[in-house]
Parts: structure tokens; C-alpha cells; sequence
């Protein structure tokens, strides 16, 4: 993708960015080991950290006083193959200061050696130990939202189809950025040749094959593994979807949040012109980032101040 494609201001960053071999294993691992030393940057002032070894690892952020009683539950990117909780410790931590909430953030196994439903079922139990311990934490259940950032939106997404099939205490929201949410794009040949900064379609069909244990774009697969093959979407939260309109989930995105919208669920799609994948996470101090954060926690921040009674709503 040319260079002249990105917004000015995330230009020098994204030349920055390397390029993600994911294979051989050998080469992933090396990927991994990497990403697990790279500083993601301390933790706001203000905001307490609390690590809890339960399941594959949880991180929980308070803000000084306790918070308002609502809480995010977060569960970081990687394309189903890399990633820590670890890697959003800021974002984490300012979205905590930022709307006063505590923000539970998931670990998950990661594939190919844990593919689906590994890393729905550690967000489950993650989502099921935030509603244990939530009288311990100030946490109403019922004002509770999901997100996540890429793969972890895509799994939010799929967690929130979960939940509202279960029955019981729901989410009141899900925030989504960029997510991966179509694994029918990998089988896209014509988009390779596009080579998308950061994550191109190379990367997305490894990704999706080693979570799915299947090509991409097979006509099958299980519920709950790709959020955009769900056929009904009635009942389903209110929805925040963001991407960069040079990203390769452009279209996927688009098109799940107007699904959304025609099955009645109020959706707000954030389009930003210019914006190749994650550039919040790699240019968080951009104009662009900011006020797409703002953005975004403005809205969150209005669904965690709305009625409870939304939470089991269906």
C-alpha cells in the first residue's frame, strides 16, 4: 500500500512498523518472545494495578476511589497468535481514569497450538470471574460492556453472541475496535496483492486458519468462532465499532455494523480517514488517536451511565 495512502500524521510511525513473519512456528515464537519485551509503558497515576492468577491471567485496573461501579471487560489484539494483556497496560489504565470504571483485562491461549474455542472460553471465564468477584471489586453486574482491539473485538464480539444466548446477566455494550470479525476476507486473493500496512492479508489468513483449524472462508464453521457468520443479531447490545478506512477489516467492519443496525441494534461506526490497522495502539499520541479515543470513551461512557434494565434486555 503506498505511503501517500496514510494521514500525514501517522506516516513517520507507521514506516516504523515492522512486518510480522508467522511463520514457520520457529519464527512465530521469535515473534512472540519479542513482543512479550517490548515496554508497553506504565500504568496512569492514579490507577491501581492488580494482577490475578485466575485461569491464564487476568489484570485488573481501579481508579482512585473505587470507580463508578461500572467496568469494562478488555481483551487484547494479536491475530488469534500473539499478544498479552500485557501490551494495553496504558490504554487500559487511562480508559479506567478517563470514565472512572474498573477495566478487567483478559489473558487468552493463543493459537495455533490453542485454536477455537480456547480463547473464547478464557474470555468466558474471564467474564465469569469478573460477575464472581464484582462485590469485591464496587462492580454493578449490569453495568458491565465488552471490547476489545483486532482479534480481542473479535472475540468480544463472540463472547456478547455467548452471553445473550445463555440467558442471565448480559453486557450493556460492546466496544470494538477494528475487529476481526470475518475470517471470509482471508479467502479474498484479490487482497493480497494490496499488502495493508501492519496487517496485511498474508497475516490474516495464517491467523484465521491456526484459530480456526480450517482454511478461511470454508463454508462451515462453529458458533461463536467468527462473529460476522452469525446469521441473527437481533437483541445484541448496543455496538461501537471503530477502523481506519486503509484497513484491510474496512469492509468487514462496515458490513457487520450495518447488519447490526438492520437488526435493530443501535451501532455507531466510526470511519477515520487514513488510518492503517491499530494506529491507536502504535500512534497513541497522534490527533487522530486522540480524538478517536475520545471519541469512543464518550460513548462507552454514555452506556455505563444508562439504565441497568438494558443489561438483560434480548
Amino acid at each position: 500500500m503506498k505511503l501517500d495512502l496514510v494521514a500525514p500524521e501517522l506516516r513517520r510511525n507507521v514506516t516504523r512498523m515492522p512486518r510480522l513473519p508467522l511463520r514457520p512456528r520457529w519464527v512465530l515464537r521469535g515473534v512472540r518472545a519479542l513482543a512479550r519485551r517490548h515496554s508497553p509503558g506504565e500504568p496512569v497515576t492514579g490507577v491501581g494495578v492488580e494482577i490475578v492468577d485466575e485461569g491464564q491471567g487476568i489484570r485488573v485496573y481501579t481508579p482512585a476511589g473505587g470507580g463508578s461501579g461500572a467496568a469494562l471487560l478488555w481483551v487484547h489484539g494479536g491475530g488469534y497468535v500473539i499478544g498479552d494483556a500485557l501490551q494495553d497496560e496504558v490504554f487500559c489504565s487511562a480508559t479506567a481514569q478517563a470514565l472512572g470504571i474498573v477495566v478487567v483485562s483478559a489473558n487468552y491461549r493463543l493459537a495455533p497450538e490453542h485454536p477455537f474455542p480456547a480463547a473464547l472460553d478464557d474470555a468466558f471465564a474471564a467474564w465469569e470471574w469478573l460477575g464472581k468477584s464484582a462485590g469485591s471489586l464496587g462492580i454493578d453486574r449490569e453495568r458491565v460492556a465488552v471490547g476489545g482491539g483486532s482479534a480481542g473485538a473479535g472475540i468480544a464480539a463472540c463472547l456478547v453472541q455467548r452471553l445473550h444466548d445463555a440467558g442471565g446477566v448480559r453486557p450493556v455494550a460492546q466496544w470494538l475496535f477494528a475487529p476481526m470479525a470475518d475470517d471470509r476476507t482471508a479467502a479474498r486473493r484479490e487482497l493480497d496483492p494490496v499488502q495493508h500496512r501492519v496487517w496485511n492479508n498474508a497475516a490474516n489468513r495464517f491467523g484465521w486458519a491456526a484459530y480456526l483449524g480450517a482454511e478461511p472462508g470454508s463454508p462451515g464453521t462453529p458458533d461463536y468462532a467468527v462473529a460476522a457468520r452469525r446469521a441473527d443479531l437481533r437483541g445484541l447490545p448496543p455496538a461501537w465499532i471503530s477502523v481506519g478506512d486503509i484497513d484491510l477489516f474496512t469492509d468487514e467492519c462496515r458490513t457487520y455494523a450495518e447488519r447490526l443496525r438492520d437488526a435493530g441494534v443501535d451501532c455507531v461506526f466510526d470511519l477515520v480517514p487514513g488510518a492503517p490497522h491499530g494506529f491507536e495502539t502504535w500512534a497513541p499520541d497522534s490527533r487522530l488517536a486522540r480524538e478517536l479515543l475520545e471519541r469512543g470513551r464518550a460513548w462507552l461512557g454514555a452506556q455505563l451511565t444508562g439504565p441497568a434494565s438494558s443489561a438483560v434486555s434480548g
